[in-house]
């Protein structure tokens, strides 16, 4: 399985990366599969460097912030009036709501909105496939409805935190993951909400009772310093980690 970070600024796109977007690929069936988790402000464009967006076999979102979702509005017009014709809709994953969510984004009428271009899920109680992809989703601590992904492929395993404060259900998802890509967005010490987002020291706290075996964090927002936040998580958690940048691979 391999992660590519198409996007990784947090609230909004940086300077030198579109907000959360990630291309998790894996070889089934003598093809190659490809998911993508989230599809934030300027995230489309950057994906076209990866890979062919009419070759994406499914859009997986965490939440229906516009930093994890607004491009699906760029997506649906690149599949409904690509100059080789109308793709078939392909399956979008996301909260309840996300249909009526995405048509007002692009002032479509509720129907039929963009269901000719995606065949929209919501997300079910028990893993499903996509693929080689098995996914396993839960509920995380966010004032929207939002989820963490665990997904597992060719018996490794990576998990997706979405935007989260700390829960139970987050631990739960990244327990033994060979990767946990989790957000970072609020700096220790500073009054921060409850029930938004994490700080580094609670990524690093939230990897290391999950016995994740490396964490990356994302969503770091602009107006911070990334390397104290990267100095934050290493307070809480010892084992391998990094940032996440925009256009890096992991092999997981």
């Amino acid at each position: 399985m391999r992660l590519t970070v198409v996007g990784c600024s947090g609230s909004y796109p940086g300077p030198d990366s579109p907000s959360s977007c990630y291309l998790v690929e894996a070889e089934h069936d003598d093809r190659v599969w490809r998911i993508v988790l989230d599809l934030g402000n300027g995230a489309l464009g950057a994906l076209h460097r990866y890979a062919d967006p009419l070759t994406i076999d499914a859009v997986l979102l965490s939440h229906l912030h516009a930093d994890h979702c607004i491009d699906l509005t760029s997506y649906y017009v690149l599949r409904k009036y690509h100059p080789t014709g109308a793709r078939p809709p392909i399956p979008v994953y996301g909260p309840d709501g996300t249909p009526g969510r995405l048509a007002r984004a692009y002032d479509l009428p509720k129907s039929p909105g963009m269901t000719e271009e995606f065949t929209f899920h919501f997300y079910p109680p028990e893993p499903f496939a996509i693929g080689p992809f098995t996914i396993t989703t839960a509920e995380v601590s966010h004032p929207v409805e939002a989820y963490t992904m665990r997904i597992e492929a060719d018996g490794r395993t990576l998990t997706y935190s979405g935007d989260t404060g700390t829960c139970p259900a987050l631990v739960t998802s990244a327990r033994d993951a060979d990767l946990f890509l989790c957000e970072a967005s609020f700096m220790h010490g500073r009054g921060n909400p409850p029930d938004l987002h994490l700080t580094g020291v609670e990524a690093g706290q939230m990897a290391t009772a999950a016995h994740a075996r490396r964490l990356v964090l994302t969503h770091v927002p602009p107006w911070h310093d990334s390397q104290e936040m990267l100095a934050e998580a290493a307070s809480s958690y010892d084992g391998p980690l990094e940032l996440a940048v925009a256009g890096k691979t992991y092999e997981v």
